[in-house]
């Protein structure tokens, strides 16, 4: 079974990069804001949250978007140590909702210490409600999640065939097909986690 989410497109890139970012912590930290602004377009073009996107929504540009990240930047700079828990980031997105008005959208922790069969349901359950999932994911012993290290990015789909799972993980403009199993084990003790949204 298989099943994606539709995105969005800023020029030829697949959602937002902190790349582009023209402040030097956010280049090098703003992955949680940048997963909060995609958060943010997603919500007004597939939940009709039209208040929380200031600019164009026919054609999303790189122009728009960086400034957008500027709004998001106060509610999650990047800081020593990173955004490293789910409650920063529910915290400062939390608020950035209420200042526009915005309190259906709820957001509860899914911490990284949960079990991956457990964990592989609730992925299934909200990509099937229509929910993106924002994914910490801290230090991991595998060499294939380095780029993922220390970074906040978006699950979008699931695809489960058998024995394996995978995930469809958008971060950086792009996306990739990742198994889940090895991303959830990260060899580590302390662990990140998921995002999970919802409305009533």
């Amino acid at each position: 079974m298989k099943k994606e989410l539709p995105h969005f497109a800023v020029g030829s890139a697949y959602g937002g990069s902190q790349e582009w970012c023209t402040e030097l912590w956010m280049y090098i930290g703003g992955c949680a804001a940048v997963a909060a602004c995609d958060s943010s377009i997603f919500f007004m073009l597939r939940k009709d949250r039209r208040e929380l996107y200031p600019y164009a929504i026919s054609d999303i540009s790189r122009k728009d978007y960086v400034n957008f990240t500027d709004i998001m930047k106060p509610y999650l700079y990047p800081r020593q140590g990173g955004i490293d828990r789910l409650d920063i980031y529910m915290d400062g997105f939390g608020q950035f909702l209420r200042d526009r008005g915005e309190t259906s959208i709820s957001m509860s922790p899914w911490p990284g210490e949960k079990g991956l069969m457990e964990t592989k349901e609730i992925v299934k359950k909200q990509i099937n409600d229509g929910w993106l999932i924002p994914s910490l994911t801290l230090l991991h012993a595998h060499p294939s999640m380095q780029e993922y290290v220390w970074h906040w990015y978006l699950l979008t789909g699931y695809d489960e065939q058998d024995e394996t799972f995978l995930v469809k993980a958008v971060t950086f403009g792009a996306w990739h097909w990742l198994d889940f199993s090895v991303l959830w084990d990260t060899g580590f003790e302390r662990k990140g986690g998921l995002v999970l949204y919802n409305m009533p």
